[in-house]
């Protein structure tokens, strides 16, 4: 059994049971401040029940459905983030944000958007700071002050934290994620590179040649070659018989 199947299948018995991350990027912040638009409700039919138990990370998920989660850094401009939500919806995919907490406090009608479009809205830490290399006190702040952003505006901290400029969540971090609310750190099996600006095919072929059922799949917002590529991707995993979900979706039953 290799990596990738012993962590499915941790987390097939639990809900059947990120150094992706561009450590060059740095966040925007807002230059004047914004009026916080009201809240979003979520719909009662967009939020399957998730398992009970969970582990401290999840990297992969179960292996016994045709199910992958297109997980997505979030910051960049808000005119390549419209565009690739726009080519999300056009090839009926849903898929788990992870925002950065300055960006979506610069670009507060996102949070409706991206939940308006079925997908999930999570958190990726305030500042996009290196938090492997953190105190406790430090993390915490992070994972807290971008919570209180994303509740703010969608009376929700969402379910899903993914460390930044890390795959992989310390003890640490764990810790200090599951004090402010996030029970799972949410890491991934499948880099698509699209950070490294490597063109679109290279974004597809990365992503195509490593994906399968239950894999967690790293992209990021605000690169254009991600934006041309999300149809060929998309087109490439409905040849191979797979599903884009949120998170939430692939681990319920």
């Amino acid at each position: 059994m290799n990596r990738r199947q012993a962590l499915a299948a941790a987390a097939s018995a639990l809900a059947a049971a990120a150094a992706g991350c561009d450590a060059a990027t740095t966040p925007r912040a807002a230059s004047t401040p914004k009026a916080s638009p009201s809240p979003v409700k979520p719909s009662p039919s967009a939020a399957p029940t998730l398992p009970t138990s969970l582990p401290p990370e999840i990297g992969t998920g179960p292996l016994d459905r045709p199910l992958v989660a297109l997980t997505f850094h979030g910051q960049g401009d808000a005119n390549l983030v419209g565009q690739l939500l726009s080519e999300l919806n056009a090839g009926g995919a849903h898929v788990t944000v992870l925002a950065v907490g300055t960006w979506l406090s610069a670009q507060p009608a996102m949070a409706k958007r991206i939940l308006d479009g079925g997908h999930e809205l999570g958190n990726h830490t305030q500042s996009h700071g290196a938090i492997a290399d953190m105190s406790a006190a430090q993390a915490y702040n992070e994972i807290n002050a971008c919570a209180q952003t994303i509740k703010r505006l969608t009376g929700s901290i969402g379910t899903w934290f993914r460390p930044s400029q890390t795959q992989h969540s310390t003890a640490t971090i764990q810790a200090q994620a599951a004090k402010v609310g996030y029970r799972t750190c949410l890491s991934y099996d499948v880099d698509s590179l699209d950070y490294t600006d490597p063109g679109p095919d290279a974004i597809v072929r990365n992503t195509l040649s490593a994906v399968g059922n239950g894999s967690i799949v790293s992209l990021h917002f605000g690169h254009p070659g991600t934006v041309t590529a999300m149809p060929a991707l998309l087109d490439g995993l409905r040849q191979r018989g797979l599903r884009p979900v949120t998170m939430t979706e692939m681990l319920s039953r």
